[in-house]
C-alpha cells in the first residue's frame, strides 16, 4: 500500500539531506584532531606535592604565602585538624621556594623548617628545596 502526501519527496531529495560517508569520515577526523589538541594543551603539574603545617591551635585562620603565591596576592588557606595543626598540600616546581605563614593576620615563621633566609622586611623567610 502506498501513502500519498500533499508534498512529495523524491529519492534524490533524501540523498541530498543524508551526509556523505566521506563527509562523515572527515568530521570524525576533525573531531579527533580537536580532542588530541585539547589533550596536548592540558598541562600536568610539574613538580611534587609538598605539605606545609603549622601548630596554631588558637588561630582562627592560617594561610600559606610565598614566592609561589606571589606572596600575599594569592594566599593559600590551610585547614585545621582536631589537634590544632593547620595543613595544606600544594604542588611546587623543582627549585628553591621562600615562604611564610599568616595566622590571624600576623606573619609567622615555620618553626619546623631548618632553612631560613633574611628578607628585606627585617625578618626571615623559611626555605623549602624541591627536587
Amino acid at each position: 500500500m502506498t501513502v500519498e502526501f500533499a508534498g512529495r519527496c523524491g529519492e534524490q531529495d533524501f540523498e541530498r539531506l543524508r551526509p556523505s560517508r566521506a563527509g562523515a569520515l572527515e568530521n570524525t577526523v576533525n573531531i579527533m584532531k580537536d580532542i588530541t589538541m585539547a589533550k596536548s594543551t592540558i598541562r600536568k603539574p610539574v613538580g611534587s606535592q609538598q605539605t606545609f603545617s603549622l601548630a596554631a591551635p588558637e588561630a582562627s585562620a592560617v594561610q600559606l604565602v610565598g614566592d609561589f603565591t606571589s606572596w600575599s596576592e594569592q594566599p593559600i588557606s590551610m585547614a585545621k585538624d582536631l589537634a590544632g595543626i593547620w595543613r595544606v598540600t600544594v604542588v611546587l616546581a623543582p627549585g628553591r621556594h621562600s615562604y611564610r605563614f599568616i595566622a590571624d593576620g600576623v606573619w609567622c615563621d615555620d618553626p619546623e623548617c631548618p632553612a631560613w633566609e633574611l628578607n628585606p622586611y627585617g625578618s626571615q623567610n623559611s626555605v623549602r628545596l624541591v627536587v
